[in-house]
């Protein structure tokens, strides 16, 4: 601090941002220990834990955390970014609602365990807004009694993308809370980390997790299997251990560039959009383009206000491609083209965790939220000393 650099914190470097010289890399990685308190339904996570770990030592006493999609992507980042869970998120709402402290080093140097009632504005701010106010060491999250669910990844033939995304759209319309899903265009690689029959192929992949008993999962399911033939149907019960299968990310690191929209709902418009956009013939270079379905709990209020922004959102439209920047360029424009085509139907903002470095903040909040937390930034970063890989938020 006293050599006025700025300072970027990373984990697992899940998320690509454009390299800088003369700045401080923190790297977490190492500080990944986890604690259970099984009787208050709690975990302490330092600042390197990943996912497969909590879920890990959650898993023996029935508990589960509100976790992503990756087993291998880093807690603190997720958690502070919002925290979408695609499989317990309907359910149980956004992670960043369900932290009980955080303990964090602000730009003067101090250790700060902050709370709903220690530093409450900072406890607000740091819960939405990334690593913009310091750096966390370790947080307390709650777990719920999660041990099983239903579901997996039904894999359609890419000429069925509008079939299935008309369905889809109507199929979430009664969707329980229970019930959390998405929908992908993937185009997958002839790689032999690609199943045999995706690879190389435009394919749709419906994603589903399911809380509730697996014969009524069988029945919200049947209507999807039914619309087309499937190439791979992975739908079953299943360990809650094993939740990396459902959306089966890649294991190793991968360069991407993404960008995203939240709309305030799944419209025939915006399903003819993205079947233009996406679908056989298009000639889209995205590696993938999803529909999240939200709602449910994710569009209750916090029982402790948090900074995520996103509770008017139906849906979410991400797509991602992979590969250097120069390389996703064009994929990357064709994006913010569909983006620019929904905004009829958007919230006018953007999910944080789903952009990329480049993206300024100011697109994930309201202009209310924004100055507020800018107000925050002033008080513990006045010199925006934490600047770099975070989505900077500058002091008011």
């Amino acid at each position: 601090m006293q050599h006025g650099l700025p300072v970027a914190v990373v984990c697992t470097g899940h998320q690509p941002f454009e390299p800088v010289q003369g700045a401080v890399l923190i790297t977490t990685s190492r500080m990944d220990a986890v604690e259970i308190d099984v009787a208050a339904r709690t975990a302490r996570t330092g600042a390197g834990a990943v996912w497969q770990q909590v879920v890990d030592a959650a898993a023996p006493a029935g508990l589960a955390p509100l976790n992503g999609s990756s087993a291998k992507v880093g807690v603190t980042g997720y958690v502070l970014g919002g925290g979408l869970s695609p499989t317990l998120g309907r359910t149980y709402g956004w992670a960043a609602d369900h932290v009980r402290a955080i303990e964090i080093v602000t730009a003067d140097g101090e250790l700060r365990r902050v709370t709903a009632t220690a530093e409450p504005e900072l406890f607000w701010a740091v819960r939405g807004a990334k690593g913009n106010f310091g750096v966390v060491t370790a947080m307390e999250i709650d777990l719920f009694p999660v041990s099983t669910y239903f579901g997996g990844g039904l894999f359609y033939a890419g000429e069925h993308t509008e079939a299935v995304l008309r369905a889809y759209r109507e199929w979430i319309t009664t969707a329980p809370d229970e019930l959390s899903s998405s929908v992908a265009l993937l185009r997958l690689p002839p790689s032999a980390e690609v199943p045999a029959p995706l690879r190389g192929r435009l394919a749709v992949h419906v994603r589903v997790c399911f809380l509730g008993p697996a014969v009524e999962g069988e029945r919200l399911v049947a209507p999807l299997r039914a619309l087309a033939p499937t190439i791979i149907d992975t739908v079953m019960p299943t360990p809650y251990r094993a939740f990396a299968s459902v959306h089966q990310d890649p294991v190793d690191p991968v360069p991407l560039r993404m960008r995203n929209a939240l709309l305030t709902g799944l419209t025939d418009e915006v399903v003819d959009a993205l079947v233009a956009f996406g679908g056989p013939g298009s000639g889209c270079g995205l590696t993938v383009l999803e529909v999240r379905h939200l709602g449910a709990a994710l569009a209750r209020p916090a029982a402790v206000p948090s900074a995520v922004d996103a509770r008017d959102a139906g849906v979410s439209v991400w797509g991602a491609a992979i590969g250097p920047a120069e390389a996703t360029a064009p994929a990357i424009a064709q994006l913010d083209r569909l983006i620019t085509r929904l905004r009829p139907w958007s919230t006018g903002r953007r999910y944080l965790n789903f952009m990329s470095g480049a993206d300024g903040a100011e697109c994930a909040y309201t202009a209310q939220t924004y100055q507020r937390l800018r107000t925050v930034k002033r008080a513990y970063d006045p010199g925006n000393v934490f600047r770099l890989n975070n989505h900077n938020i500058p002091p008011a």
